[in-house]
């Protein structure tokens, strides 16, 4: 079966196009190399896959090639322990911890530079 094909039914990815360009760009490795779309994919396989900050190490346990409903798609892999615990550990430091600087877009404002300068300048008080 197609490694793209079996991500899409495992529900890593939304679409196999998806899949298919992460593949291409080296986030889905099998046995710790990097594979083509294309490539046959069998039970016992080890895979890692990156989606936006969170990686998986998974075994591969069945195959499909129908997208299912979650709780089918999870059986279709098993995730090691220690791929699940810093899942989850970035998972609580995301909920926790927002990082301030993701909501500046762009150049700062006219308003934003005049503060900036308030701030970083000396007091000229005396």
């Amino acid at each position: 079966m197609r490694i793209d094909k079996w991500l899409w039914a495992a529900r890593f990815y939304k679409t196999r196009s998806l899949a298919q360009q992460a593949i291409a760009a080296g986030r889905v490795k099998l046995n710790e190399s990097r594979v083509k779309p294309a490539h046959e994919l069998k039970a016992g396989d080890a895979l890692a896959i990156r989606v936006g900050d969170f990686e998986w190490q998974i075994t591969v346990k069945a195959l499909s090639d129908k997208r299912g409903p979650a709780d089918v798609a999870r059986q279709l892999y098993q995730e090691s322990e220690a791929s699940r615990s810093e899942r989850e550990r970035r998972q609580d430091l995301r909920r926790w911890g927002a990082e301030p600087a993701n909501a500046l877009k762009g150049r700062p404002t006219k308003r934003d530079r005049r503060r900036i300068e308030d701030f970083t300048s000396p007091s000229e008080e005396s």
